[in-house]
C-alpha cells in the first residue's frame, strides 16, 4: 500500500502498509487468500487515512488497485462472491490448453486474441472450471478480474479494466472488444464480459462499509492500469510514448519478467504467433508487445527450498554467492515447464539437469548464478525476437521493478544482450498506478507529462556491456535447451 503525491514538480512515494501474498494449498487446490488480502487493503487504507488524510494539510484524492493478470472471481446475481479465488498455478489448469486446441486451432485463437499461449491464461482456467462443474462457474452472473474484484469491494461497482482484460486471451487486441468467436466456441456467457473500462476512469467512490472501516468517505475510486505490468511500463522513464519504431524496450522484473516494447498498434502476425509473443493492452490504446518469462521466481523458490532445509540466506548473500560462482556451470531455461510450480525448486532443478545432460550443481552458488544467467540468456533471445518483430534496432533496455535492484542481474543483462541497461525505478508498478490516477483526475494532462514527472523524481542506474563475447558460446548451448 503506497501513497503518492506530487509536490514541486516531483512525485513522492510513502510506503503505508506492506503485507505478504502467498497462495494457499487446500487438498489439491491452489487458492488465493482474497479475504486476507482485502483485510490488509482496508487496514492499509485506514492507516493511509490516519497518516495522510488526517494531517490537516493533505487529503487522499483517490484510490486505485493493480494486481497480476489472468486470475478472477465470480459474483452471483445477488452481488455475492461465489467460492474461492483460484491461483493461476492451480493444478487443475494443466492440460486445458490442449483441450482448447481440440475446439479451435492455435492459428484461430491467436488471430482472435493476439496473445501468447500459456496454460495460466484466463481462457484455460475457465475451461478448467467448466469441466469441473465449478460452483462459481455454474452460478455466476459476472466475472471480475483480480483488481476489479477489489474495486468492487471498494466501490460496489462491477467493471473489467482494459489492460487486465487483455490478459484473458479472450479480447481482440485490434478492436479492444471481446471475441464473440472465442466466447461462443468455448461456451462462456457473454454477459460476464462487459465493455472493458479504460485505465484512468473514475468508477465511483469508496462505498459505505468500506468507508466506515477506512475513514475514506466519498473518496473517488479510479482505475489505474490494473494489470501490474501495464502500470510498470507507464513508469518507464523514456521520452517517447508508443513509438512506431522503438529504440528501447522494457523488462518489468519481479516474480515474472515481462520483456517487450510499447507500440501504437498490435502485431497480430504469423511471425508473432510463431515466436509466441503477446499483444497486451497498454494505457491510452497502446499495445504492449511482450514475452512472459519465468522471472525471479526460480531465484525466489531456491531460497524457499533452502529455508525448508533449515538455512535462510538473505537476498544479498545469494547474489554474493552467485557472483563468486563459476560462470555458466549450469544452464537453466526459466520457462521450462518443470519449473512452473514444483513442490521443491532445488529438486526440480536437479531433475532438469539430469534431463538436459548436465551435472548437478556443485554448491548453492552455482544454483543462484544459474537462475540469473538463465534469465539474462532468455532476455538475449527475446531481444533478438523483438527486433525481428518491430524491424527496429533496440539500443536501450529499461529494467523496472524489484529486479532493478539486483545489480548482478542487470550487468548480466547488459553483457548477454550487448545493450545499455537503465535500471529503475524500483516501485514501478506503484508509480504507474499513482500517475494514472493523477491523469484520470486531471492532475496530469498526458502520458508524456507523467513520464517527465517520473524522470524528475526517481534515480536510475546505467549498466554498459562488458565482455559480451563470453556469452556467445553459452547462448549457443542455451538455444539447444
Amino acid at each position: 500500500m503506497i501513497a503518492g503525491a506530487s509536490d514541486g514538480g516531483k512525485l513522492r512515494l510513502a510506503e503505508v502498509w506492506r503485507f505478504e501474498n502467498k497462495p494457499v494449498r487446500v487438498q489439491n487446490d491452489l487458492l488465493w487468500n482474497h479475504l486476507g488480502l482485502w483485510q490488509n487493503i482496508t487496514e492499509g487504507l485506514r492507516r493511509a487515512n490516519d497518516q495522510v488524510g488526517g494531517s490537516g494539510d493533505a487529503e487522499i484524492a483517490s484510490v486505485g488497485v493493480d494486481t497480476w493478470g489472468v486470475d478472477f472471481g465470480f459474483l452471483d446475481e445477488k452481488n455475492q462472491l461465489i467460492g474461492p479465488v483460484r491461483c493461476y498455478r492451480d493444478p487443475r489448469n494443466v492440460g486445458r490448453l490442449d483441450d482448447a486446441l481440440q475446439r479451435l486451432s492455435r492459428e484461430e485463437i491467436f488471430a482472435e486474441s493476439g496473445l501468447q499461449f500459456m496454460e495460466i491464461n484466463t481462457v484455460y482456467q475457465l475451461l478448467a472450471a467448466q469441466q469441473a462443474r465449478d460452483v462459481g462457474y455454474q452460478n455466476a452472473s459476472s466475472l471480475l478480474m483480480m483488481a476489479d474484484l477489489f474495486h468492487w469491494m471498494l466501490s460496489n461497482e462491477r467493471t473489467i479494466e482494459a489492460t487486465n482484460a487483455s490478459t484473458t486471451q479472450l479480447l481482440s487486441p485490434e478492436t479492444g472488444t471481446w471475441s464473440a468467436k472465442l466466447l461462443d466456441t468455448f461456451g462462456f456467457p457473454s454477459q460476464w464480459f462487459p465493455k472493458p473500462t479504460p485505465a484512468g476512469t473514475p468508477i465511483g467512490v469508496v462505498q459505505g462499509s468500506a468507508a466506515e472501516i477506512t475513514g475514506l468517505h466519498n473518496v473517488p475510486v479510479i482505475t489505474p492500469a490494473t494489470h501490474d505490468t501495464a502500470s510498470a511500463v507507464l513508469s518507464v522513464p523514456a521520452e517517447e510514448f508508443a513509438p512506431a519504431s522503438p529504440d528501447w524496450c522494457y523488462i518489468s522484473s519481479g516474480t515474472w519478467s515481462l520483456m517487450g516494447v510499447e507500440l501504437p498498434a498490435p502485431k497480430v502476425t504469423p511471425l508473432c504467433a510463431e515466436l509466441n509473443f503477446t499483444n497486451e493492452g497498454g494505457v491510452h490504446g497502446s499495445t504492449r508487445l511482450l514475452k512472459n518469462i519465468g522471472g525471479l521466481w526460480i531465484f525466489q523458490q531456491i531460497r524457499a527450498s533452502l529455508q525448508r532445509r533449515g538455512t535462510a540466506p538473505s537476498w544479498s548473500e545469494m547474489v554474493a554467492e552467485a557472483e563468486s560462482a563459476a560462470p555458466f556451470s549450469m544452464l537453466i531455461n526459466p520457462d521450462d515447464p518443470l519449473l512452473l510450480a514444483p513442490t521443491d525448486m532445488i529438486d526440480a532443478i536437479g531433475s532438469l539437469a539430469t534431463k538436459t545432460g548436465q551435472s548437478a550443481a556443485a554448491n548453492n552458488g552455482v544454483l543462484f548464478r544459474a537462475a540469473l544467467e538463465g534469465l539474462a540468456l532468455r532476455y538475449r533471445v527475446t531481444l533478438e525476437s523483438l527486433e525481428r518483430l518491430t524491424g527496429s534496432s533496440i539500443r536501450t533496455i529499461h529494467i523496472v521493478g524489484g529486479g532493478s535492484l539486483n545489480s548482478l542481474l542487470c550487468q548480466m543483462t547488459a553483457d548477454a544482450c550487448n545493450r545499455t541497461v537503465v535500471a529503475g525505478p524500483v516501485e514501478a508498478t506503484a508509480i504507474g498506478n499513482v500517475v494514472m490516477q493523477m491523469i484520470g483526475s486531471g492532475r496530469l494532462g498526458s502520458i508524456e507529462e507523467a513520464r517527465r514527472l517520473v524522470r524528475n523524481s526517481f534515480p536510475t542506474q546505467t549498466y554498459t556491456p562488458q565482455n559480451s563475447e563470453v556469452w556467445d558460446e553459452p547462448a549457443g548451448r542455451f538455444a539447444e535447451l
